[in-house]
């Protein structure tokens, strides 16, 4: 990939922010999720991003966003850990 997996987590948090709606989420994570596998990258370093993702949503405070990016912090979270589900269930043990 041409930037480096922490700006291109940096860029996608900014864009689940700033979605419109909980679709427009998901369509930016699954876009993400298809260009990480385009670029065939080790499953760890997939699981790694995802974690990452996963603890920065999680910092996030309800008090300190609004309505709409709370939601959109929400949605991330569900579809992140869905996938890390999936994926938790595809490698194996």
């Amino acid at each position: 990939m041409t930037l480096s997996l922490t700006k291109y987590r940096t860029k996608l948090i900014a864009k689940i922010m700033l979605a419109s709606s909980q679709d427009e989420v998901k369509r930016y994570i699954d876009t993400a999720m298809k260009s990480l596998e385009q670029h065939n990258l080790n499953g760890h370093i997939v699981s790694r991003f995802i974690e990452k993702i996963l603890d920065e949503l999680e910092s996030f405070s309800p008090m300190n966003k609004e309505a709409q990016q709370w939601s959109n912090i929400k949605m991330g979270r569900i579809c992140f850990n869905q996938i890390k589900r999936k994926l938790d269930l595809a490698s194996p043990h």
